[in-house]
């Protein structure tokens, strides 16, 4: 019996990223649809969600990915492409192109994926954003700097997570920053060596705002306050959701949603877009083609009742998403980091009876031995633990985030 005939769409997921921040997308997605996995280890956890799945010798190999979903096409048609994984998701654009799905502009996903072509597309486009260059020497570095003025960021072009950003406040500090963004060791691609962007620092509340499109059209399911630390890098330690944020309904931050996508030529999949609120208004800061990490999605879900993993299959199978929001609660998340570098961690665990109940989950994210790390050694890589809350007001959620932290005990 193929998808249509047993009601439950046949979908192609790339990949799925960690179990901890993303299996409740896999779970809400498996109650609605048949889902065939394509992953370069055999599945350790997502079996039970999962209709099928390919091992593959290597998930960038982009002509192998579009032969692998082609036969699985042939054996059963497949109704759409989704992908989560940053590093994947050129690979994904180009399987929906070859099956003739929607998400399939491997352009538009290419000016996503470079934060250089981000900025070219936005800057033609009249988008606003900060002034931008990108270099490959240090001495164009320093000289773009002086052109733009200090405090400038630093950035690599194409990678998550915070990697490598880094504030730059004098001359001084330019070369040791822009030497560690060239250094950045990516393990799966042993011969990369990132860009660098030099970037006009712009000051005030940072965001995210993670979309759905269709036909052109711009539906917001998301929208997370950030927290970010470990000045001068830019590490997101912890992320709020509001599920009556007034930005939900701005008509100023709507608008320049709407231009970005106009200008990236996006007008099919998901997307995460980060914005700074300046005193001159919202500004973008990038766009990344995929839902967002972090468990920004999950927050939305619990503190909205909005369901981005729908959403995304909606969009992915060339139909409008049903965003509905039917609650009105605050959600956030907080990272945890150990202190100093290199540290052996034995254990990680929060004490119960520090937990207040508006503590929605918690997690250790090392395994006994690990050796880790605060920014900038470790970003995302460094962090050992988390806790999410949920709660009526924005200060019971605050409260219950700082108690997991008071909770949290890290043996070493």
């Amino acid at each position: 019996m193929h998808a249509d005939e047993a009601g439950r769409p046949h979908l192609l997921l790339v990949r799925t990223g960690a179990q901890d921040f993303r299996e409740y997308l896999l779970r809400s997605l498996a109650a609605h649809y048949r889902i065939h996995l394509v992953l370069s280890v055999e599945p350790p956890w997502q079996r039970p969600y999962v209709h099928g799945w390919t091992v593959v010798p290597d998930t960038l190999d982009t002509a192998a990915m579009v032969a692998t979903a082609r036969a699985v096409h042939d054996r059963d048609p497949v109704r759409g492409v989704l992908c989560w994984d940053e590093s994947r998701i050129p690979q994904a654009a180009a399987i929906a192109a070859a099956l003739g799905l929607p998400g399939g502009d491997v352009d538009a996903i290419g000016r996503c994926r470079d934060k250089h072509l981000t900025r070219l597309a936005l800057g033609a486009a009249g988008v606003p954003q900060p002034r931008s260059v990108q270099v490959e020497r240090l001495e164009d570095a320093l000289a773009a700097a002086a052109r733009i003025g200090y405090p400038v960021v630093l950035k690599p072009h194409n990678l998550v997570s915070s990697m490598g950003v880094a504030r730059v406040d004098t001359p001084a500090d330019l070369p040791g920053h822009f030497a560690d963004i060239r250094g950045i060791p990516i393990p799966e691609l042993p011969d990369y060596q990132a860009r660098v962007l030099i970037e006009e620092c712009l000051l005030g509340e940072e965001i995210s705002v993670d979309a759905a499109v269709h036909g052109g059209e711009v539906y917001p399911l998301v929208l997370a306050r950030k927290r970010i630390g470990y000045p001068p890098y830019c590490v997101e330690v912890g992320h709020h959701v509001y599920a009556d944020d007034p930005l939900l309904t701005d008509a100023r931050l709507l608008h320049l949603l709407r231009d970005t996508h106009t200008a990236l030529g996006f007008t099919g999949g998901v997307t995460h877009t980060e914005i700074m609120l300046t005193a001159d208004g919202p500004k973008i800061i990038e766009v990344n083609g995929r839902l967002g990490g972090d468990l920004i999605p999950y927050l939305g879900l619990r503190a909205t009742g909005v369901d981005t993993a729908l959403a995304a299959a909606a969009v992915a199978r060339g139909r409008a998403p049903m965003v509905v929001a039917d609650r009105k609660l605050y959600a956030g998340v907080r990272f945890f980091y150990v202190d100093t570098d290199d540290t052996r961690v034995e254990s990680v665990r929060f004490d119960p009876a520090g937990l207040p109940p508006a503590i929605d989950r918690t997690a250790a994210l090392v395994e006994p031995g690990t050796i880790a790390s605060p920014p900038p050694k470790g970003t995302t890589t460094g962090r050992v633990a988390y806790a999410t809350a949920v709660a009526e007001t924005a200060e019971e959620c605050e409260a219950a985030l700082m108690a997991a932290a008071a909770a949290l005990r890290v043996n070493s």
